[in-house]
């Protein structure tokens, strides 16, 4: 009876065991379902299209540090600040005491000795004022850079490819803000056989200009191709295209020269120079690769051979693509590039001709970084183009 008892009690029990087990694998199934389909964040559409946005965004921060740049030159204030401090310069001058300081520190320079000997203080504020916010606005470019790299890696909204690119534009804000005080450098320095007027060098201006240059380019182009769909290409004319984009950015980079020699005042008549086609002075210099640098009539001649080829080049662009079927989008694009070619060569001949007033000077700089952005728009429309 015993026995049968303890047999009767384990065959109770044995369905509550049962159940119970069941119950228990179930919810691991269940737990581990949920781990395995639990969304992760990949990159896709949505994030590309973030990631673009980002981009153009920074990209558009990168015009204004070029246009700001340009004023800054203009307006003679590059030389003001005569050090270099990543965070305690952040921090303008607030005393009349931190004022003085400052100002005594401008005095010891080449600039100050030569052009500015006569300068008061509230002359020397608004120019420090000028370098001062270009220098603040190239740290926000490169916060806008590299906190939203950070976030976006974290999140897991990189490929591979794009981890690299992120990181190499994240580099290229650095290397451009050491270059940029390496121009500097080059103003600041004691010149003793020389009576020239303190300048940086030209060679320097267009490094740091043609890296700024670039950097947008990088930033422009891959945002837009992160919105737009990648589909075939029209291979002749997007190579046509590709060429005018790099004559505009060299005829970019060649303005950075005629900036830093001041050659926009040696010829100031158009379309010949004095009464002249080709200038007597063209090749003064010797050797003779050295005029295309260091010699203002030289550089003034490239400028304007290298602008007209732009012009030459958009024009031939437009005209090409008007016997094609383009889609309406790369249409407007390729007109409003030819419109704004025409505009930057009027900008640059009134400019010329009116001996270089700072308000047209600095239009026609920031005109020359929107021919770049309208040409890069084109190439980003012609990539959509099927076949």
């Amino acid at each position: 009876a015993h026995v049968d008892t303890i047999a009767s009690h384990s065959c109770q029990r044995t369905p509550h065991l049962r159940q119970w087990l069941a119950k228990r694998s179930q919810h691991s199934i269940t737990a581990e379902a949920g781990a395995n389909t639990a969304p992760a964040t990949v990159p896709n559409a949505a994030t590309n299209r973030i990631l673009g946005r980002w981009l153009l965004g920074c990209s558009g921060l990168v015009v204004g540090a070029v246009v700001l740049g340009g004023v800054t030159r203009l307006t003679e204030s590059g030389l003001s600040m005569v050090d270099w401090h990543l965070v305690r310069e952040m921090k303008p001058p607030q005393t009349r005491a931190e004022w003085e300081a400052e100002f005594a520190k401008y005095r010891q320079f080449p600039e100050f000795k030569i052009m500015n000997h006569d300068m008061t203080l509230p002359e020397f504020k608004f120019i420090f004022y000028m370098e001062w916010g270009h220098r603040m606005w190239g740290r926000l470019v490169g916060l806008a850079y590299v906190l939203p790299t950070i976030y976006f890696w974290k999140k897991g909204y990189f490929n591979r490819s794009m981890k690299g690119r992120a990181l190499g534009l994240c580099g290229f804000v650095f290397f451009q803000g050491l270059l940029g005080w390496y121009m500097v450098k080059s103003g600041l320095e004691e010149k003793p056989e020389s009576y020239d007027v303190p300048r940086v060098s030209q060679y320097r201006l267009s490094a740091h200009l043609g890296s700024a240059l670039l950097l947008y380019c990088a930033s422009l182009w891959t945002g837009l191709t992160l919105m737009l769909a990648n589909t075939k290409r029209l291979n002749q004319l997007r190579r046509f295209a590709k060429g005018t984009v790099g004559l505009v950015f060299l005829t970019a980079l060649s303005g950075a020269f005629v900036a830093g020699l001041d050659a926009g005042l040696v010829y100031n008549s158009f379309p010949m120079m004095g009464d002249r086609w080709i200038p007597d002075d063209l090749l003064a210099f010797s050797p003779t690769l050295k005029n295309f640098f260091e010699n203002p009539t030289t550089v003034q001649f490239d400028h304007r051979v290298l602008a007209i080829s732009s012009l030459t080049a958009i024009t031939g662009l437009y005209m090409f693509s008007r016997r094609m079927m383009l889609p309406r989008r790369a249409k407007i694009a390729i007109s409003c590039l030819t419109a704004m070619a025409y505009a930057q060569v009027a900008l640059g001949i009134s400019t010329l001709l009116l001996y270089v007033p700072t308000p047209l000077a600095a239009t026609h700089q920031s005109g020359s970084v929107a021919l770049l952005s309208l040409a890069i728009w084109v190439l980003a429309e012609l990539r959509k183009v099927a076949k």
